[in-house]
């Protein structure tokens, strides 16, 4: 585990450098449109953590585009869809995560919601605004309040319930209803992280 993680970190290190090497002087990002190596690296970390790049292929596609803003919006970033120093940088931190830290993971079936979708309210079970980050869960299998990592999706906490949310199901809050919709059902992995 140690030699996959030391890789992962020189990998990231590498990409950082080569983005600065390749791009115009004034411009070290990657935009839509973009190819090589670089790319196929960027496209390789995105789907370690859980995003759709299509093929890993060294072509900055819709796709990859569509995933960058997947992981900018998921991470607290503008989403523009550029990567930037600044989205590298929390692409790194992001797949530093060590799944062999955590207590437990989970496969759980996960839907998703948004506070704008018909019926929902604003605020989950635990007082807290919905939004990205916070998820429902059977506080009989996750306590309210534990720290979790969905690949994909990134940290979270469970803070709210629901109805139809029994056993191993999970929900997970969204910015909107269309990301909500676009989500839609999956089977994904949980990490316990408390």
């Amino acid at each position: 585990m140690k030699k996959g993680y030391l890789i992962l970190v020189l990998t990231i290190c590498m990409l950082l450098v080569s983005v600065v090497a390749f791009a115009a002087p004034n411009d070290d990002s990657m935009k839509i449109g973009m190819r090589g190596d670089n790319v196929k690296l960027l496209q390789k970390l995105l789907s370690e953590q859980g995003f759709n790049v299509g093929a890993i292929d060294g072509i900055f596609g819709t796709l990859t585009f569509k995933a960058v803003k997947d992981f900018q919006s998921s991470s607290g970033l503008t989403v523009d869809g550029v990567v930037d120093k600044d989205t590298l940088l929390t692409l790194g931190r992001t797949t530093e995560f060590n799944p062999s830290r955590s207590s437990r993971s989970m496969t759980m079936s996960a839907s998703a919601y948004s506070a704008y979708d018909d019926g929902n309210g604003h605020y989950t079970s635990g007082g807290n605004l919905v939004r990205k980050g916070l998820v429902a869960v059977d506080p009989t299998v996750i306590p309210l309040g534990t720290r979790l990592f969905i690949p994909g999706y990134g940290h979270a906490i469970a803070d709210d319930t629901g109805g139809a949310i029994k056993g191993n199901r999970i929900d997970m809050a969204f910015g909107s209803h269309g990301e909500a919709m676009d989500f839609g059902r999956q089977q994904v992995t949980v990490y316990i992280l408390d």
